[in-house]
């Protein structure tokens, strides 16, 4: 009896020396890495393009422990401004011209983008969302797609952010490439 107190101080205290030891970043690198451009075109195009986040709070992680303040993580760079970078980078790179005088404009509405951890004593459980909605107007009618990519993943002892930030910017990077590999988008933007 006294040798299983014993062993579960020593876990216990081991478990409390490696959390101690263990910051939590202040926030996340959001970065998206399109490999490979999609290969559509679009030649002698313009478009206006606009990023907007309606979400009502602007972290992407939160870290839930029972009896405890939720950890909020917010990105290092606002994330709207983030997708619209890589959007005007690879659409350029197809050949649209992002321009903010084109008869074309392509709005892009972040509706989710959240990490969600529940974080229990020996264990976590993280459940990502994103979901983005593109509402194209060409000057004679309107394209509203919406794009959703989520995952759950779980693991022993802390969730580490690290490899929340790469799960999230692999989901993020799979959600934009199929943006930019939508024929319906390509076929509507005149």
């Amino acid at each position: 009896m006294i040798l299983i107190k014993i062993k579960h101080l020593t876990l216990l205290t081991l478990t409390l020396i490696l959390t101690a030891c263990a910051n939590t970043p202040n926030h996340l690198i959001v970065a998206p890495e399109i490999m490979m451009t999609p290969n559509l075109s679009y030649s002698d195009k313009q478009a206006q393009l606009e990023v907007v986040d309606m979400r009502t709070a602007n972290h992407i992680v939160q870290i839930l422990r029972e009896g405890e303040a939720a950890t909020l993580i917010s990105a290092q760079q606002r994330i709207e401004k983030t997708i619209a970078q890589t959007l005007t980078k690879q659409w350029e790179k197809q050949g649209l011209t992002i321009v903010s005088s084109a008869i074309n404009t392509i709005n892009i509405t972040i509706e989710k983008a959240m990490i969600s951890v529940n974080q229990q004593t020996m264990s976590y459980q993280s459940q990502t969302e994103i979901t983005l909605k593109v509402t194209i107007n060409n000057g004679l009618q309107t394209l509203t797609s919406t794009f959703n990519n989520s995952g759950n993943s779980e693991g022993p002892l802390r969730a580490d952010i690290a490899v929340l930030e790469r799960n999230f910017n692999q989901r993020l990077t799979k959600l934009i490439t199929t943006i930019l590999a939508n024929k319906q988008i390509n076929d509507f933007i005149k």
